[in-house]
């Protein structure tokens, strides 16, 4: 019979997925809107890092960096497709 040695059974049991978080978590449509804009500059753009460079840094034209803007409001998912069509014309 076999019995576990001391070191296994005195490790303290850690929970493997954890779902609690202190961070807070977007509503649905805020998330919709971060989907939807990531997914059209990402069309647009083909390149992870112009990608992240245009969703994330701040730009003087939006006052604001445009990810933040999209998750705010339908107005700023508007605006960050405007910038985004002066920047980077489709085409």
């Amino acid at each position: 019979m076999l019995t576990p040695t001391p070191a296994e059974t005195d490790k303290p049991r850690t929970r493997q997925f954890r779902r609690h978080s202190d961070k807070p978590r977007l509503a649905p449509e805020a998330v919709a809107r971060q989907g939807r804009v990531a997914t059209l500059v990402w069309e647009r753009l083909r390149d992870n890092a112009a990608v992240l460079a245009f969703l994330n840094a701040h730009d003087d034209g939006l006052d604001g960096r445009p990810i933040d803007l999209a998750i705010a409001s339908d107005d700023g998912v508007r605006a960050v497709i405007a910038r985004l069509d002066v920047l980077h014309p489709a085409g």
